[in-house]
């Protein structure tokens, strides 16, 4: 009798455009996900050894083939998602950058460098350097499915660690591209796998997070599975970076630029369908210019259209059809509470998945799970305030602390300063994001730890200091051959110094 081993486990990506079968892919189990591990610790100690230099120059060239083919891979990302394809290749285009500065910068950032030893420790010379993790295991999102990751992914390569990405399972065809075109890049990876792609669903990503080697999890997504994320890396005390939703607001002061501000809150609102983490989601307007803002709002939003299988649109279908159901939610919930449609209403929600188009409320009570929960598509909530202190204090009245935007003419820094978050883009939206050097991230439901700039790249590296003793002191301290005369001399020191 002849027996078969059973075909591995597959999956298909579907587009949310058309329901069509877009590519098929395997579904990675607990053997492989630790064999990925394995041989990408083998190969971290290889990338190391290259130095900054060495990694420098095989990231350049990594770049070079995204430039080259950054169409190709934007059609995979707009294919998967749905979004415009000028959407995607933003997004690519934002990708590169961020690898550009990570490459060029890991080694001033990184570097080995002196400190100051103090007066006590003066025969010592001191100095902190940050070493490779070794493996980084990285956990996409399907709303930015290049863009979002390679924050992480660059960053953990520039600072000598090895990855292994696990794409969200509705959008594992971007991290085939990523891994496909650094192969074309770097002709080493065919023996040392820089960047390991592994499909699947949840349980595939909680084999990553419990994979024996793993130095370190960046992950993106709700704040719900975030603390899924947690609960399995804390089997083995693997560190996180947790980058989770947000609610992110948007504040109009009386002396705003309101083209401008209508602009930002109906951009930051409905790009991607809304599927945006420091999306604007609410916006508070004081109430001296609420009226003007609200009709330029409306006439913004209201000449959006959806895309669908014929045409393309100014935003695409959702994403993940289940998150139809929680912006229809949040809309019915506002409007039986006593909120004003602006631009569409309830009527712009479709029954099952598909695209919705653009809503805009206002007057929504501020314990509505439109202002409380985050909505994720293309909903904005627009409330008025007396003045931009009140705008701050519901701005912050919430347990996420993701992004926020401010339109002020005068007050822009001062604002910004005191709202709860991570990031804050002043008379602009969503800016923050695309300056490599700034570090991304939230606090509080928002997660914790930064992607991008010197912070990103420290995220990935450990730091170790070393004290290396250049000569002895006449005065033995830590040693059994301590005298009290020593003593003596050393608090003597120690109250001329500091008892002043």
């Amino acid at each position: 009798m002849t027996t078969t081993n059973p075909a591995p486990a597959e999956f298909a990506s579907l587009s949310p455009r058309t329901g069509a079968e877009l590519a098929r892919y395997p579904v990675h189990d607990g053997e492989q996900v630790r064999a990925a591990v394995r041989d990408a610790g083998e190969a971290a100690a290889w990338w190391d050894g290259l130095g900054f230099a060495g990694r420098r120059t095989r990231l350049g060239a990594w770049k070079k083939v995204l430039v080259a083919q950054l169409d190709r891979v934007a059609r995979v990302v707009a294919d998967e998602t749905g979004k415009p394809f000028d959407d995607a290749r933003l997004e690519v285009v934002l990708a590169i950058d961020h690898l550009d500065w990570a490459s060029s910068h890991a080694e001033k950032v990184l570097k080995r460098r002196s400190v100051s030893p103090g007066m006590l420790m003066g025969n010592q010379a001191a100095s902190v350097g940050y070493r490779p993790l070794g493996v980084v295991g990285v956990i996409g999102p399907w709303n930015y499915p290049i863009f979002t990751p390679m924050g992480s992914i660059v960053y953990a390569l520039a600072a000598g660690n090895t990855v292994v990405f696990k794409p969200s399972e509705l959008t594992p065809g971007v991290g085939h591209e990523l891994a496909r075109t650094l192969a074309e890049a770097v002709p080493e990876v065919g023996r040392y796998p820089l960047l390991t792609v592994l499909t699947g669903f949840g349980p595939t990503g909680a084999e990553l997070c419990r994979a024996p080697g793993i130095g370190k999890i960046a992950f993106t997504g709700s704040a719900a599975t975030g603390r899924r994320v947690m609960s399995a890396c804390a089997e083995n005390l693997v560190p996180v970076l947790m980058e989770c939703g947000g609610k992110d607001p948007l504040i109009v002061d009386g002396d705003a630029d309101l083209d401008a501000a209508a602009d930002a809150a109906v951009w930051g609102g409905m790009s991607n369908a809304g599927q945006t983490c420091v999306g604007v989601e609410r916006v508070y307007v004081v109430e001296s210019v609420a009226g003007r803002f609200l009709e330029k709002v409306r006439e913004t939003a209201s000449r959006l259209q959806v895309g669908g299988a014929a045409h393309e649109g100014d935003l695409g279908p959702m994403t993940m059809p289940a998150q139809t159901d929680v912006v229809r939610r949040h809309v019915v919930d506002a409007l039986e509470r006593g909120g004003r449609a602006v631009v569409g209403g309830a009527e712009s929600v479709p029954a099952e998945g598909g695209g919705i188009s653009p809503v805009v409320l206002t007057d929504v009570p501020e314990d509505s799970v439109a202002v409380t929960e985050e909505t994720f598509g293309p909903l904005v909530v627009i409330n008025r305030v007396p003045d931009a202190d009140e705008a701050v204090r519901r701005a912050n009245a919430t347990g996420y602390g993701l992004g926020a935007t401010v339109f002020s003419a005068k007050r822009g820094a001062e604002l910004a300063q005191q709202l709860r978050c991570g990031m804050v883009s002043i008379n602009g939206v969503i800016s923050f994001a695309g300056i490599p050097a700034l570090p991304f991230g939230g606090v509080g439901e928002s997660g914790f730890g930064r992607i991008h700039g010197a912070e990103g790249l420290r995220e990935f590296a450990r730091t170790q200091s070393i004290a290396r003793q250049r000569f002895a002191l006449p005065i033995a301290v830590t040693s059994f051959r301590r005298t009290a005369r020593g003593m003596s001399t050393l608090l003597g020191l120690v109250r001329t110094r500091h008892g002043r």
